[in-house]
């Protein structure tokens, strides 16, 4: 029996994310992730050159040179570091799986989304926060690197589809869990 135009259409939105193989939404996830955390290292790039050339009159050396910096620096480099190893990790395992890999590397690819796109947004935010008016300026690169990472919390599966799915997952393997 022929098929007809309407049978032939793919679902959109949620349907069609949902339709995926696991390794189709491991890749998904990796590529959108890598493109945010990309973002969020040229942010970092940014603020590392800009505090070494900030130099207020009343400190007489570079911003880069204070502790409070420093440590900030720090946790921006744990955010992205964490990222960069965990897309690296799903990646691998997307990279090795079969067609028919289990709907868990699905859900590590979301989980790994979910991670990897929120602490491109708070790196970001931390450095804005060094950075006061200045990376907020349209003049500074900072400003764009924050709305491009903000960008990341509307691409499929959005975070409340990701934590409800977790959630379900692990509610559902505490009462069968051999399933």
């Amino acid at each position: 029996m022929p098929t007809t135009s309407a049978e032939n259409e793919r679902p959109s939105g949620k349907a069609a994310w949902a339709e995926r193989s696991a390794v189709g939404t491991a890749w998904n996830c990796v590529l959108v992730s890598a493109v945010y955390h990309g973002a969020a290292l040229a942010a970092r790039d940014w603020l590392v050159r800009y505090l070494h050339e900030r130099v207020p009159s009343n400190l007489g050396a570079p911003l880069a040179s204070l502790p409070r910096f420093q440590n900030t620096v720090g946790e921006i480099e744990a955010l992205l570091h964490t990222s960069d190893r965990l897309l690296g990790a799903v990646a691998s395992e997307a990279e090795h799986a079969d067609d028919d890999a289990p709907a868990s590397l699905a859900q590590s690819a979301t989980l790994a989304k979910l991670t990897a796109t929120n602490n491109a947004i708070r790196a970001v935010e931390l450095g804005l926060a060094l950075t006061g008016n200045p990376g907020l300026s349209r003049r500074n690169p900072l400003e764009r690197h924050y709305r491009d990472v903000l960008c990341s919390r509307i691409h499929t599966p959005q975070d409340d589809t990701i934590l409800a799915a977790a959630g379900r997952s692990a509610l559902d393997a505490a009462i069968h869990p051999h399933a």
